[in-house]
């Protein structure tokens, strides 16, 4: 039996790297290079290379990007110097820079590194196995310094299937994104960013989710602890910072249970349908943990909360009374979708939609009705003109969708805080929506209200003459919205997902898209410009196997269009169809209703068709009517991210 020499087992394994040839240094110099996956401070004196850490031991300054003086190795950061084959330091600290061998070969230079440490389980791994766990499975987000040991942590989740993370290009996209797959899908995804400035870019899509009660998950990196509160290099004190835009801000400590404040993030934005935010030091992600990552067993219920049966009772009569009752439905609907078609054909009641719940109810129902105020059609609105009652379930009132608050009005909702959240209204059921609209209608057997199937049809037929000859104008000047989006309605997939961003155009798609079903992705309370194409990054995220169609002006896409290369490199495959008027035309247009001149609302443009192209996507253009057909069937049938550029006249909207 041959005895084992422990000694020899102690010491770490090593091998040999080759260096690329173009990256060995001249005469004093140094570089640094990257070799077997790590960097090094490779150097040359004479006829000798060193090989060293490519890190000082003072605060890390990478030593490859410093200089030779006057035979040393001066590091960039501070100004500290080493010898550069030794590592030893001829100052006063006594601290050394550790050495590689190298040699130098007939073939090459290589370098000998021990072999990579394995990584311990650290607390990053403890919350993103924890997030995962509750359901967050995917991250949009920019790597950065300050959130290193988070980003190497979703790295290996990723690398083991459990998540996908979508690299950006800017930390608002992520934001928007974010918010967009919460709308979609009622779950949090997470975005993620660097301290300070990464992280306040996150805002706008932050309150973007708050406003329309989008459950995500942001997390900041933030500055080491010992540095924290004392004015370094972007310190900022995040959780003042995200006070009034998410539901909860929190710190992760070294000594944190850091598991349960994963876990409880996700339950926040669950349950409080809006952000929260967790706050990771930077050394506090790479602490070694062996802490498990904490279940979601037992911490959520669902929202499938029955009626009170004096209030569906009440709501029941006025419904049972009422002779031509319509149906208004906001976002909050979303999920309800067959038994409010029930209610609505066991009254023969027209359904009418605010702009977010476009698509609830399609167009194409002999009860739809489209979209009601400001984005609206007036089919909708001659209906409620017309109505003696309004069944408005989960609409928020907003003043957008003008919801006539001078009628009598059943309102079902499922949160105390938006029943009479404007005005009073006559009758109210708290609970679902699909279970309050379930009762309502084996509640109202006994109503014989006037059959408005009729009425719809010949509205829509009204409507539709009206659209065909806007769809026909021609001033010479671009093609007109109602063109655009007849095209649009004739080729757009039945299951799509459309992403729609803020203008002119936005109004234009409420007003003459005829949804099949299709839902709409809005920037509903904030009305923030450029959601549009990083929400459709959202949509894609949420479900890739639908088609995704993002509908923007060249305002809105202007803001975000370097996202178009984020799509091109994960092969989002996004069918975008861009009215280009060269001008903020919504704000011209309100310049000249408030009686003011037009100032400074025109935009210099790029070739949006080119600029695809040299994205890496497909650009296609158009620049009269009479080409969108062929263009709208090429845009649909190009793999990958696409972009439909339509020279549109800003007058005919």
């Amino acid at each position: 039996m041959t005895a084992v020499d422990e000694t020899a087992q102690d010491v770490p394994t090593s091998e040999w790297h080759p260096v690329n040839a173009v990256d060995v240094p001249g005469e004093g110099r140094v570089r640094s290079v990257t070799v077997d996956g790590r960097s090094i401070a490779l150097t040359r004196c004479g006829s000798a290379l060193g090989a060293l850490e490519n890190r000082c031991p003072h605060q890390g300054g990478p030593l490859g990007e410093g200089s030779i003086e006057k035979g040393l190795l001066r590091c960039p950061w501070h100004g500290y110097d080493y010898d550069p084959l030794t590592g030893e330091s001829p100052g006063t600290f006594g601290d050394a820079v550790s050495v590689y061998d190298v040699e130098e070969r007939e073939d090459g230079v290589y370098v000998r590194l021990p072999e990579p440490v394995t990584v311990e389980r650290t607390v990053a791994d403890v919350l993103v196995e924890t997030l995962v766990a509750h359901g967050v499975t995917r991250v949009f987000g920019m790597v950065g310094h300050s959130n290193l040991g988070f980003a190497d942590a979703l790295r290996r989740a990723e690398e083991r299937g459990e998540l996908a993370f979508i690299g950006i290009r800017h930390e608002g996209a992520a934001a928007f994104a974010a918010s967009a797959y919460g709308k979609l899908t009622g779950r949090p995804a997470a975005c993620f960013a660097i301290a300070g400035p990464g992280s306040t870019n996150l805002l706008t899509g932050l309150y973007d989710a708050k406003l329309d009660q989008s459950p995500v998950i942001a997390i900041s990196g933030q500055v080491p602890s010992k540095v924290l509160g004392r004015g370094a290099f972007q310190d900022l004190d995040l959780s003042a910072v995200f006070k009034d835009v998410a539901i909860t801000s929190t710190t992760v400590q070294s000594g944190s249970d850091h598991a349960e404040l994963a876990a409880i993030a996700v339950k926040h934005a669950r349950d409080g349908r809006g952000v929260a935010h967790l706050v990771l030091p930077d050394e506090v992600q790479a602490l070694p943990s062996d802490a498990p990552a904490a279940s979601p067993d037992g911490r959520y219920s669902d929202r499938l909360i029955g009626p009170d049966e004096v209030a569906l009772a009440r709501a029941a009569q006025l419904v049972v009374d009422a002779r031509r009752p319509v149906i208004i439905v906001g976002h909050g609907a979303r999920g309800a979708e067959a038994e409010v078609t029930a209610l609505a054909e066991r009254l023969h009641a027209p359904v009418l939609t605010t702009f977010k719940a476009k698509g609830l109810v399609p167009d194409t129902h002999p009860l739809g009705a489209g979209v009601l105020g400001r984005s609206g059609t007036p089919v909708a609105s001659w209906l409620m003109n017309e109505s003696d009652l309004l069944v408005v379930i989960g609409a928020s009132f907003s003043n957008h969708t003008g919801i006539a608050p001078y009628k009598p009005i059943v309102q079902i909702d499922d949160t105390l805080a938006s029943i009479g959240r404007f005005d009073a209204v006559t009758a109210n059921v708290l609970g679902d929506a699909a279970v309050v609209v379930a009762e309502l209608t084996a509640a109202v057997g006994d109503a014989d209200p006037v059959d408005q199937r009729p009425d719809v049809a010949e509205r829509w037929a009204i409507w539709r003459a009206e659209k065909d000859r806007r769809a026909a104008d021609d001033r010479g000047a671009g093609v007109s919205a109602a063109a655009v989006f007849a095209a649009l309605s004739e080729h757009l997939p039945e299951d799509a997902v459309v992403a729609v961003d803020v203008g002119n155009h936005a109004y234009s798609l409420g007003r003459y898209l005829e949804s099949k079903g299709q839902p709409v992705l809005m920037s509903g309370y904030l009305g923030s410009i450029g959601f549009g194409y990083p929400a459709a990054i959202g949509a894609w995220a949420a479900d890739s196997s639908r088609p995704v169609v993002a509908v923007t002006g060249d305002g809105g896409f202007g803001q975000y269009a370097m996202e178009l290369n984020t799509a091109v490199k994960y092969g989002i495959p996004i069918k975008h169809v861009l009215l280009n008027n060269n001008a903020l035309g919504k704000i011209s247009k309100e310049q000249l209703a408030a009686d003011y001149p037009v100032w400074h609302t025109s935009l210099h443009n790029p070739d949006w068709a080119a600029y695809a192209e040299l994205c890496g996507a497909t650009g296609i253009k158009v620049v009269s009517r009479d080409e969108l057909d062929a263009a709208m069937t090429t845009l649909f049938s190009t793999p990958g991210p696409a972009l439909l550029c339509i020279e549109q006249d800003a007058e005919l909207l």
